[in-house]
C-alpha cells in the first residue's frame, strides 16, 4: 500500500508543478486568464482558396512548366502554399 500512496503523492506534485507553469504562462501573456489563451493562427486557419476552371488550367500549366525546369515539388508546394500531394494529384 505504501507504493500506492507514493504514486498518488508524486502525481499531486506533478499537478501542482503544472498549475504553477500554467499560471506563469498566463502572467507572461499580458495578464490574460488561462482560459483566454488561444493558439495563434496558422496557415491552416486561413480561408481556403478555390480556383475556378480557367485558373486551375493555368495553374496546372504553370506547375508543369516549373517542374520541367527542374524545380522540386517541395519548393513549389512551399512557394504556392499547397501540399506536395496536391501537386502530384494535378
Amino acid at each position: 500500500m505504501a507504493n500506492y500512496y507514493e504514486q498518488i503523492n508524486r502525481l499531486k506534485r506533478i499537478i501542482t508543478i503544472a498549475e504553477k507553469l500554467i499560471a506563469d504562462i498566463a502572467k507572461t501573456k499580458s495578464g490574460k486568464n488561462v482560459s483566454s489563451l488561444k493558439p495563434t493562427k496558422t496557415k491552416r486557419n486561413k480561408k481556403r482558396l478555390r480556383r475556378t476552371g480557367k485558373e486551375l488550367t493555368d495553374f496546372r500549366a504553370m506547375l508543369k512548366a516549373e517542374r520541367e525546369k527542374g524545380t522540386s515539388v517541395a519548393e513549389l508546394a512551399k512557394k504556392h502554399s499547397i501540399t506536395t500531394g496536391y501537386i502530384y494529384q494535378l
